[in-house]
């Protein structure tokens, strides 16, 4: 994933190396298993079997240690937090911490507004409250703007903006101590090209317009959707 993703951002990939410490550990790491227990969803850590004994329960085991099955784009949810802390021990802690309070929540099925089930809500009910006509627009068209948007929220924005942007978003996170910024950003950002999308009718042509958004400056827009 590191080869496949961080290292190909021309930001990112002098921290390949960092990168391979702190995925590495963290894969390793059995204290993240307590992300399990607190989440109200009951999900279950990803389990394997040895001597392949495959259901007996006493032949089970968490696997990987760390319960966290990596997926396509994991690394970058490390990469920006290099950008702020020099030494790999502070680096991994804070990573961790981050990921277990706010980040698992974007990966797991839970009834919690936090959680990415919720946020996708939050990002639907925003924009037809919002921009009812480009909704309407979408829906005409029978484009999900949820099927754009997704991807943004999941990874928390990570990949698509600036650095300097994704890290403004990220520091609001942790003051608002909420992942809903994610949504409402994801919202302000089909409001804001919203002109476009208006006279595209196929959905080829709305992913294009929404296909580089590094441009964006999160403080600005996120001031805009708070004041609707």
């Amino acid at each position: 994933d590191v080869k496949l993703t961080a290292v190909n951002d021309d930001q990112l990939f002098v921290f390949e190396d960092y990168l391979y410490q702190v995925l590495l550990l963290f894969s390793r790491d059995t204290h993240v298993q307590s992300c399990f227990s607190t989440s109200a969803s009951g999900c279950e850590p990803a389990r394997s079997f040895i001597k392949k004994k495959i259901g007996a329960e006493e032949c089970s085991v968490i696997y990987p240690p760390s319960g966290i099955i990596p997926f396509y784009g994991f690394s970058m949810l490390v990469a920006p937090v290099c950008f702020v802390f020099e030494d790999p021990v502070h680096l991994y802690f804070i990573f961790r911490q981050f990921y277990m309070k706010y980040f698992f929540n974007l990966h797991h099925i839970s009834a919690s507004p936090n959680a990415i089930v919720g946020l996708c809500v939050l990002f639907e009910s925003l924009l037809r409250q919002i921009s009812p006509d480009l909704w309407f627009h979408l829906q005409e068209i029978q484009v999900q703007p949820l099927r754009i948007a997704f991807k943004w929220m999941m990874r928390a924005f990570s990949g698509y903006l600036a650095s300097n942007q994704l890290l403004a978003l990220w520091d609001r996170i942790l003051a608002y101590d909420s992942l809903e910024i994610l949504s409402l950003l994801a919202a302000a950002v089909f409001v804001l090209r919203k002109g476009n999308v208006l006279t595209v009718t196929s959905e080829s042509a709305i992913e294009a317009i929404f296909s580089d958004i590094s441009s964006i400056k999160v403080i600005p827009l996120l001031q805009f959707i708070l004041g609707h």
